[in-house]
């Protein structure tokens, strides 16, 4: 099975899919950090595509950037509901070929991440 990457964003504090939150994917080699791309949640709170394909998979260090101040600033929350976090790291390792699925479960003073499948 060649390997791929998703993630899925889910609003815990709406019960919703977080729509319209940008991603972003980063290559990491020793102190280099190199953007791959930048991907858009739909209404579903995924991807349209694997965010990394098989043809461009290979195993190493990666780090996800969930933009989830900006999601958070346009979610219609009232403006006097402030949030804690902007951007949000997250640093992982894919050591095999298989499908690597990261989500994101957010609110807006929490957050939890873990493998999916």
């Amino acid at each position: 099975m060649p390997g791929f990457l998703t993630t899925h964003v889910l609003d815990t504090a709406s019960g919703r899919p977080a729509t319209g939150m940008r991603i972003d994917l980063f290559r990491i080699e020793g102190d280099s950090r190199a953007h791959l791309v930048s991907v858009i949640t739909n209404e579903d709170g995924r991807t349209d595509k694997q965010i990394l394909p098989a043809e461009s998979f290979r195993t190493g260090v990666y780090e996800l950037v969930f933009h989830a101040g900006d999601y958070l600033d346009t979610s219609g929350r009232p403006p006097e509901q402030s949030r804690f976090f902007d951007i949000i790291p997250v640093r992982f390792i894919m050591s095999e070929q298989s499908h690597y699925h990261v989500p994101l479960l957010l609110s807006p003073f929490g957050y939890s991440t873990y493998r999916g499948s």
